[in-house]
């Protein structure tokens, strides 16, 4: 089936000026590209393929070298002198895909017996000179996220393994797609993205209508269809052909600099790569436009590309850019005019001019301040802070993370995997450990091992996993203070942002008024659960058993959803169990139950004031899991510190 034209593609011009910039320059380091599903932002990466020229590569190379430049350090070198031309490619990186398939494995059987280096290449080296393209990159994970990002960075990929070290080119256009609702990246991944570009599907019925008559036309006779849209792509893709042998042509003058410096500065960027990205940017934009000097449009274009994603921000804000303060900086930039003879007699001028008055200060009427108002506002969350890391005990294996011990395809070698075991990378000793028993009665008489498929053993590795972290909230009456309220926000904000970091699935129940909820499905959405927390409503009676059996119903069913993932059970109360006949027994019921079931559990203890119950200390030992008063949750308390250097 041919693939869908790349002009058939109806609306999102800001992604189309994205992908074609990249092609242009793919210095400029790619595109990432966020949308809610279903906005054809596969159709359209996938199409831009075709519209990319053809390379002339050297016959025979796996690794795609330009037969006018080879690269010396190639492991298929030397070289022959006979070039073929074939398309750029499309390179799709599966989100599950192992570290060996990207970056390539080394034949550890051939190494040992022939003593030759035969690296097998990997997705990296196929999509060098094209596009390397990512479906849900936000669900990709991060050592596998670093590898790609570093390639596209420096333009070669290289594997240290077993004593050998392979480097070859790695040239491409790196491409994502993610839904924000199951994720975001991490800032430091999101900042090694060129561009970002915000699509959503149209709300206009007519365009709504089109995109439906063209996809059924699609799919009743895919040649026909591309047939009628394929004069349209030639053009766009001869115009992209000569907008790269522009672009050498272009030039960015020192004073396109100076605004390309004051725009990023004004959004209080981190770093310089916002800099380089939006200048590369500018300069594929004239290019683009024809021109050969780089112009304001031009500025401007690349910095609502390049700017979103690295503006200084919460980790729970999303991606975004103000225009007006854009213009505001353009405007700032511009060298300043001659401003002529003073005006004496303009408006204003005179001491007798009416100062103005900065919003929220008194007038000289002694008025109110202009922003005060009498109405009472919802409890926000307090300033966010570093807090504690909780673990689940014991060794999963879950998927990659940051917060409790895991075996892992990364990480350090703690032993050998069992016989008969093909996961993970070779272990070099224990192989070499198998095998040397055999060597006479294999014959053995030259300088290499004589190998069995059986011998190969692979290492066993220890790294850090990601768990799922529920939330239990008490929202009742008695942790509806405001003071109170706000501290214990502020906490499992904290916490948020924590398993944000660490890379865990969170999930949110809340329980109030005699009945629990669960506000929040397990997700690796952070930011939902933030959102949720904000707007948490308080009052009524403590159903504290309704919380705890909502939460273990909730965990029974992700363990069939995602058994690898472990879960950490955070019960956010003061321990008390109001709403009911026997409240307080079928409570302790459904903490036993809980820890009959082995589920690790935090109980952060929320009961301020002189005389306390402790019952929330009671409900921990229950649970058998931790007990944090709520003023220990951060990181760095005092009683944190002692606990550290006793232990």
């Amino acid at each position: 089936m041919r693939p869908y034209p790349f002009t058939a593609v109806v609306g999102m011009p800001d992604l189309r000026l994205g992908l074609v910039l990249s092609a242009i320059s793919p210095a400029i380091g790619g595109v990432l590209v966020r949308g809610e599903k279903g906005t054809a932002k596969s159709t359209m990466v996938r199409a831009l393929a075709g519209l990319l020229p053809e390379v002339d590569v050297v016959e025979g190379c796996r690794f795609s070298c330009d037969p006018a430049a080879p690269d010396p350090n190639c492991p298929d070198a030397p070289h022959g002198t006979r070039a073929v031309r074939r398309p750029a490619r499309l390179v799709e990186l599966p989100v599950g895909a192992a570290e060996d398939r990207v970056i390539g494995s080394l034949n550890l059987e051939r190494a040992l017996t022939e003593g030759v280096t035969d690296f097998q290449p990997g997705l990296l080296a196929a999509a060098h000179r094209g596009l390397l393209y990512v479906d849900e990159v936000n669900l990709l994970h991060d050592h596998l996220v670093d590898t790609l990002l570093d390639a596209a960075a420096m333009g070669r990929a290289t594997v240290e393994r077993e004593g050998v070290s392979v480097s070859h080119a790695a040239r491409f256009v790196l491409i994502g797609t993610m839904n924000p609702e199951e994720g975001e990246l991490r800032p430091q991944l999101l900042d090694r993205f060129g561009l970002t570009v915000e699509v959503a599907a149209s709300r206009d019925p007519e365009q709504r209508a089109e995109v439906i008559r063209r996809r059924l036309a699609y799919e009743a006779d895919p040649d026909a269809f591309a047939a009628r849209f394929e004069d349209t792509d030639a053009q766009l893709a001869a115009e992209i052909a000569a907008a790269q042998k522009l672009l050498p042509s272009v030039e960015l003058s020192d004073e396109a600099l100076r605004q390309i410096a004051e725009v990023c500065a004004a959004f209080e960027v981190d770093g310089m790569r916002a800099d380089i990205v939006t200048a590369r940017t500018a300069v594929a934009h004239a290019a683009w436009s024809g021109r050969t000097e780089v112009s304001t449009e031009d500025i401007r274009v690349a910095a609502r590309l390049a700017l979103p994603h690295r503006r200084r921000r919460n980790p729970f804000d999303a991606p975004g850019i103000d225009e007006e303060q854009l213009e505001q900086a353009l405007r700032d930039a511009e060298p300043p005019e001659d401003p002529g003879p003073p005006d004496d007699d303009g408006p204003g001028s005179g001491s007798d001019a009416p100062a103005e008055t900065p919003q929220g200060q008194q007038n000289d009427s002694g008025g109110e301040p202009s922003g005060g108002g009498s109405e009472q506002q919802s409890v926000g969350a307090g300033k966010p802070y570093r807090a504690r890391m909780f673990s689940v005990a014991g060794l999963g294996e879950g998927a990659h993370g940051k917060r409790s011990r895991a075996v892992t395809d990364a990480g350090r070698t703690i032993g050998v995997r069992p016989p008969g075991t093909r996961a993970g990378r070779p272990h070099l000793v224990a192989t070499v450990r198998a095998a040397a028993p055999h060597q006479r009665s294999r014959g053995r008489d030259g300088a290499g091992l004589v190998l069995r498929p059986s011998d190969l053993r692979f290492a066993l590795r220890e790294g850090r996993e990601g768990n799922l972290v529920l939330f239990c909230v008490d929202a009742s009456g008695s942790m509806g203070a405001k003071s109170r309220m706000r501290e214990v926000k502020a906490a499992v904000l904290s916490l948020l942002l924590d398993a944000y970091q660490r890379r865990d699935k969170v999930g949110l129940v809340t329980f109030r008024a005699g009945a629990a909820e669960l506000a929040l499905p397990p997700t690796i959405s952070v930011e939902a659960a933030a959102a949720r927390l904000e707007g948490l409503p308080t009052g009524g009676r403590t159903p504290l058993a309704e919380g705890l059996l909502e939460a273990a119903r909730v965990l029974r069913v992700e363990a069939v959803r995602d058994p690898r993932r472990r879960p950490l059970l955070v019960v956010v109360t003061d321990g008390r169990a109001t709403s009911g006949a026997d409240a307080v027994a079928r409570s302790q019921q459904a903490a036993d139950m809980l820890a009959g079931a082995g589920v690790a559990s935090v109980v952060m203890d929320c009961e301020t004031g002189r005389m306390r119950l402790g019952l929330a200390a009671e409900l921990a030992a229950r649970l058998g899991g931790e007990h944090v008063p709520l003023g220990e949750v951060a990181a760095d308390t005092l009683a944190t510190e002692v606990r550290r250097r006793a232990a």
